[in-house]
């Protein structure tokens, strides 16, 4: 016994000293450079860094937040989070030019620091020790250097959520000891660098939300070690290339919101690791292969909605132990649900395989989903007790269930196969009458009845929203022409001009035009380059002198509020997203007029694109419901982004048809910012009020 607290005591000290020693040696530390210390004042002043983060008196080494160093030299730096002062944060940009002399750095992390501008052409050429790179959400526009492939020691490279257009360098595929590439949510355009197929080490690729387009490179087949690959929302084409098949350590894939097409390639049963498998809005036909999902399979989600694909449901698909969401809604599945003897247990599963062709009973496979959603089949007979309250089972052929399709549907279809329909409405109704003539007929009755009630209730609605917008803006400027874009002052209320004395610094967003640029722009902003008259100033379209197509804002101060450019100009600097009009740049140099050029949205705005003919002139036809989904869900991210991602909150009071843009390619770019206010000293009441235009 006293050998045993002997040998406890010893340990105890052991563990004392080593606990002591490593203190020792994390104060020891110290920053022995005076060339690197320089460097990081001169970071701290370029960047403007509070005192409190980086104070100037203490070992940087010891003291500065988010700065980590090995034998003498600053190997990490960490700064996001951070706030910059009063006077870094009138016009902060990407200055960090003292990082040339930090030659032992080996991760810089400035995520959700702005620095907007444009990453410098050194970086990939000096500092060479870099292994992990995070600029994530920092407002950086312009190309993504080609440069940085000289970096061969990166190990992730995260450039989501800025605005960086042009495409993606190829040279990007000399990294072969990247591990993490995520450059999501920007505005890169071009093809998938069919180099990436040399990134050996790669476990996550991230290119979602841009304007991608082409096919899908087969290399990336290649990737052995890919876990984690997002290609969402692009506008990718072709088919899946079967080499994916390949990828056996792929755990998340998500092609979704493309225009893919063609039939899942068979090899795609190599993925036995896959969990979530989203591949959902595109162009996808045909029927599943037998054999698509491997047996045992690791599969929670799998998402294939609004697709065009036909024939059975494999019975693996529904029978997957791990499933936790099942989505096939919006396509030509048809056949019977699954009868087979399945383990039940589980309830924590959700379905969705409305708008599709299913038929027949409904079987106790329901039993394991907690949520059930069959709306738009042609389901028959009793809704037996297993099948949960919430499940939406309309427009069906259930039998004493509201909400079904009509007797004649449902016969007509059950006929086609073959079937019978045994029993629909009440039990033991009739089927319809046996003469062919006739029910060809009552058919036509009530097709016609239905498209005619279908265009009084269509029209009844018109009138009605006509005269809602007629009294909501009788008080405003009601003359406008040609297509409407305006991006009007993104202004939220409560904001307020600099005090006396203090000016604003807006020369680091966008060009900074001339007068005379814009009248050779405009054609001495002639009427015939009048698009609107706008709430903020009237608009009009131009061509710059590199052949771009833009929309000049023309602001009369003497007929708006003087401050009404300085608030947008300030509203741009802090807020940027996808989904909101680009602004280009400005013209400030006369004394009475000020100019703010926006990129040009090709296809206007959604009112316009919603009711287009189909034989109109300019030749684009109306959108198709895949379309429209995309645009839904586009200024869906953008108000979310408002709502969620702005600090603090903005809400979007005027969200109409006119007021979401559509550039060439339909993506949405929410315009008429003026109608924005902050939710700071606003009551949810009030907001909501004036979001709806409601009377107080």
């Amino acid at each position: 016994m006293v050998d045993q607290r002997i040998v406890l005591a010893l340990k105890f000290l052991l563990l004392v000293l080593f606990f002591e020693s490593t203190f020792e040696q994390q104060q020891q530390e110290r920053l022995t450079s005076t060339i690197e210390r320089a460097a990081l004042l001169g970071l701290r002043s370029s960047l403007g860094l509070r005192s409190r983060d980086w104070p100037i008196k203490v070992d940087p080494c010891s003291v500065w937040n988010g700065i980590k160093c090995e034998n003498g030299s600053v190997s990490e730096i960490n700064i996001s989070g951070f706030e910059r002062t009063r006077i870094g944060s009138q016009n902060p940009q990407f200055r960090v030019d003292s990082l040339v002399n930090l030659t032992r750095l080996k991760s810089f992390n400035a995520s959700g620091f702005y620095l907007p501008g444009s990453i410098p052409g050194w970086f990939g050429q000096r500092l060479v020790s870099l292994q992990a790179l995070d600029l994530s959400s920092c407002l950086i526009s312009n190309a993504i250097p080609g440069s940085l492939g000289n970096l061969t020691g990166l190990t992730g490279l995260y450039l989501h959520g800025n605005n960086f257009t042009g495409m993606i360098p190829s040279s990007l595929g000399q990294l072969v000891g990247l591990s993490v590439l995520d450059l999501s949510s920007n505005m890169l355009t071009g093809s998938i660098p069919v180099s990436f197929g040399s990134l050996q080490n790669l476990t996550t690729l991230d290119l979602s939300m841009n304007f991608l387009f082409g096919s899908v490179p087969p290399g990336i087949g290649m990737l052995s070690k890919l876990q984690y690959l997002n290609l969402s929302s692009n506008d990718l084409t072709s088919s899946i290339p079967a080499q994916l098949g390949d990828l056996s350590n792929l755990v998340d894939l998500d092609l979704s919101f493309n225009s893919l097409s063609g039939s899942l390639p068979a090899e795609l049963r190599g993925l036995r690791n896959l969990q979530r498998m989203l591949i959902g809005v595109n162009l996808f036909g045909g029927s599943l292969p037998v054999n698509l999902f491997p047996v045992p399979s690791q599969l929670q989600t799998v998402v294939l909605k609004s697709n065009g694909f036909s024939g059975a449901v494999p019975d693996v698909l529904w029978s997957m132990p791990r499933l936790r969401l099942l989505d096939i809604s919006g396509n030509n599945f048809t056949g019977m649900l699954s009868n087979a003897s399945l383990n039940t247990n589980t309830t924590i599963a959700e379905l969705n395989a409305s708008q599709n062709l299913f038929y027949g009973d409904l079987t106790p496979l329901l039993r394991r989903f907690s949520f059930v959603d069959l709306s738009g089949n042609y389901f028959k007979g009793r809704v037996p007790d297993y099948v949960s309250d919430n499940a939406s089972l309309v427009s069906n052929c259930l039998r004493n269930f509201s909400n079904q399709r009509s007797l004649l549907d449902c016969t007509s279809f059950y006929t086609e196969k073959g079937l019978i329909l045994d029993g629909f409405g009440l039990p033991n109704s009739t089927q319809p009458p046996a003469r062919e003539d006739s029910g060809k007929s009552n058919r036509k009755v009530i097709i016609l009845a239905s498209v005619s009630g279908g265009f009084v209730l269509i029209l009844l609605l018109v009138i009605l929203i006509v005269l809602l917008l007629f009294c909501i803006r009788k008080t405003g400027n009601a003359t406008q022409k040609g297509v409407g874009v305006d991006p009007a002052t993104p202004v939220p209320s409560g904001s307020s001009l600099p005090p006396p004395g203090v000016s604003f610094d807006f020369s680091s967003l966008g060009d900074i035009y001339t007068y005379q640029q814009l009248l050779l722009a405009t054609s001495d902003f002639s009427d015939v380059n009048l698009i609107k008259y706008g709430h903020s100033g009237d608009l009009y379209k131009g061509i710059s002198e590199s052949g771009i197509p833009v929309v000049i804002k023309k602001i009369d101060l003497q007929s708006h509020r003087k401050e009404a450019y300085l608030l947008e100009l300030d509203f741009f600097s802090k807020v940027s997203n996808p989904r909101l009009v680009p602004l280009l740049g400005h013209c400030l140099e006369k004394e009475n007029e000020k100019f703010l050029i926006y990129k040009h949205m090709p296809n206007g705005d959604l009112s316009t694109s919603l009711y287009r003919k189909t034989n109109s002139e300019d030749g684009l036809k109306s959108l198709d419901w895949i379309t429209r989904l995309k645009i839904a869900i586009g200024a869906a991210e953008g108000l979310s982004y408002l709502h969620h991602e702005c600090t603090p909150p903005i809400v979007h009071r005027d969200v109409q048809a006119s007021s979401i843009l559509l550039d060439d390619k339909f993506e949405v770019r929410l315009g008429s910012l003026s109608e924005v206010c902050t939710q700071e000293g606003d009551t949810q009441h009030s907001r909501i009020t004036r979001l709806l235009r409601l009377p107080q």
